[in-house]
């Protein structure tokens, strides 16, 4: 419980750091599980919710980090390393490499809120899964 706990409070104090005039993210554990036929792996689930105009700042993930990205509602505005800009409505996704670097993430809307699920594959033993950019 203390290692869930901690994952929780390490992405959540790395996506409230966004620009003053936006609301940072909520982040809530879903689910932490080791993965039975993949020794030293492990699942780990978070909602992130944004408010209108809610952003997080620019940031990497743990190295070992593979990351499922799926919208649940509204539309979230997300840039993967130097792909273009795009806006992810309810019902898309999009997945995130072991070192990319997310440079946008964020409400797509000023006026509605939005809802995502990420879901990293990551080294068992990480304890930080997400990290600013300096």
């Amino acid at each position: 419980m203390t290692r869930i706990f901690t994952i929780v409070i390490s992405i959540t104090a790395i996506l409230c750091v966004a620009a003053p005039a936006a609301d940072p993210p909520r982040v809530t554990m879903s689910s932490q599980q080791e993965i039975p036929n993949i020794p030293g792996k492990s699942l780990v689930a978070v909602v992130v919710d944004y408010a209108p105009g809610g952003k997080s700042a620019a940031h990497r993930h743990a190295a070992s980090a593979f990351i499922y990205a799926h919208v649940i509602s509204g539309a979230v505005k997300s840039q993967v390393d130097d792909e273009p800009v795009k806006v992810y409505r309810a019902g898309e996704s999009w997945i995130e490499r072991p070192g990319a670097h997310h440079r946008v993430s964020e409400n797509a809307s000023d006026t509605e809120p939005a809802k995502l699920l990420a879901v990293f594959v990551v080294n068992s033993g990480e304890k930080t899964l997400t990290i600013p950019d300096r």
